[in-house]
């Protein structure tokens, strides 16, 4: 709930909507808005739809966290284990060694019963937790939010970056797991209506561009001018790739650093270029 109330927050924000202009604008009321964007209710799935929509922003990040919020607040998230039954008890064969004397025993559910139990508890477990990181992590978030404040970003990732500094060089931000809560070096929208964005992860001390919103075919590519061989560069793929983000691989950088970031629509016409400033 708190990862969406944050990122409906950002939604928010990008609109330029105060409540009562969301209000005017979609079928919820002022005190509702007021209720989902700090949490204190879920709001329905179609308000998170409206709200992507006057952002501008696909919905699947916000849809993926509307379903985690929506399946821990419904109590479907700890729905119980399956139960595991045992075939039936036999008598024990005859014993032939010294006799052993035992505890007794309080719960008669057999050992194997209460070990199987928990295995599948704990494989449950693991997969709503894959789940949850692989939805915050991999899902866009919106083309003009910022990175959350340290209060809202309370999903981190299960491990450190994967690299840091030159071991960074050409790897990717994703699987390096350089891509979480970094910052926004600079934005620019291209007149065929794609989103740029140069971001910097300071633990990794690496720089990568990312595109969305455009055509397959269209090529984004980062350059660090002055530095002789910093060139990546991405592709729009597929179709799948229009719905989310396109990212280069990365290029070490360092505080106070310029790093410039072009796309080549596919459809052809101009290239268009941007600079940024690492911080």
């Amino acid at each position: 709930m708190r990862q969406l109330a944050a990122a409906l927050r950002e939604l928010r924000a990008a609109t330029g909507l105060s409540m009562a202009g969301l209000a005017a604008k979609t079928p919820y009321s002022k005190s509702s808005w007021e209720r989902y964007l700090n949490g204190k209710s879920l709001p329905p799935r179609e308000a998170v739809e409206e709200l992507c929509r006057l952002a501008g922003e696909p919905a699947g990040r916000c849809l993926a966290l509307w379903e985690i919020a929506e399946a821990e607040t419904s109590g479907r998230a700890a729905a119980a284990p399956p139960k595991v039954t045992s075939p039936p008890v036999t008598d024990p064969p005859p014993v032939t060694s010294s006799p052993v004397v035992s505890a007794p025993v309080t719960d008669p559910v057999p050992e194997h019963r209460g070990v199987a139990a928990l295995a599948v508890l704990a494989s449950v477990c693991a997969v709503a937790v894959s789940a949850v990181v692989v939805a915050l992590l991999l899902l866009p978030d919106s083309p003009g939010s910022e990175p959350l404040s340290q209060t809202a970003a309370t999903t981190a990732t299960p491990a450190g970056p994967g690299c840091q500094g030159s071991a960074c060089e050409g790897r990717s931000p994703m699987a390096m797991r350089c891509a979480a809560w970094p910052d926004t070096v600079a934005r620019h929208r291209t007149a065929t209506g794609a989103w740029m964005e140069l971001r910097h992860s300071g633990e990794c001390g690496a720089t990568w561009a990312r595109t969305w919103g455009g055509r397959i075919g269209d090529r984004i590519e980062l350059t660090v001018p002055g530095r002789a061989g910093a060139a990546y560069a991405a592709e729009v793929g597929s179709g799948v790739d229009t719905e989310s983000y396109v990212y280069t691989p990365m290029a070490v950088t360092a505080p106070g650093d310029v790093v410039r970031a072009c796309l080549q629509p596919a459809a052809g016409g101009g290239r268009e270029c941007f600079d940024g400033h690492v911080r």
